[in-house]
């Protein structure tokens, strides 16, 4: 871990999580030091799961960054306050074709199985334990069906191993 952050529980994320994801959003990485993906993502949960704090990540399956998540064991959220910069570019462009982390600036951190970025305010980094494609037959309300054009989104559950914050 770099200086830049101090690790604390997850129980002790001061901010409101919801709020964080759905406003200020997150990014999704996952990948090593060879090769790694990061997209943009205002879907996601947090809370209690098989008795530890876990976060869920909502990726669709055409995003580049779910094959970095399917071929490691850890992936991290992170946030950067206001700075939608970022997530303009890992929102809209694919790392199939272009290099997110010079478009952005981002520097990249290597640590505990994953990749992060120096930048954040704050990362998550979570055990991959499942992932699963919503199933259309399973939603008992039809209405958020709207959203997809099926290509309904991988639930990924991560047990949080460290949450960092800006020291």
């Amino acid at each position: 871990m770099i200086d830049v952050f101090k690790e604390i529980s997850a129980k002790d994320i001061k901010t409101n999580l919801i709020k964080d994801i759905s406003e200020e959003w997150m990014l999704v990485a996952a990948g090593d030091k060879a090769k790694y993906n990061m997209m943009t993502a205002s879907w996601g949960f947090a809370g209690e799961m098989w008795g530890s704090d876990c976060m869920i990540a909502a990726v669709r399956p055409q995003r580049y960054t779910l094959e970095f998540i399917n071929s490691s064991d850890y992936f991290t959220l992170s946030f950067y306050g206001d700075n939608k910069e970022i997530h303009k570019v890992c929102g809209s462009r694919s790392g199939r074709e272009v290099d997110k982390t010079a478009l952005t600036g981002l520097t990249p951190v290597f640590s505990d199985n994953t990749v992060y970025f120096e930048q954040a305010r704050m990362v998550i980094i979570c055990k991959k334990q499942y992932v699963g494609q919503l199933k259309e037959n399973c939603f008992t309300d039809k209405e958020p069906l709207r959203w997809y054009d099926g290509d309904l989104h991988y639930m990924i559950i991560g047990k949080i191993q460290k949450v960092l914050v800006k020291a």
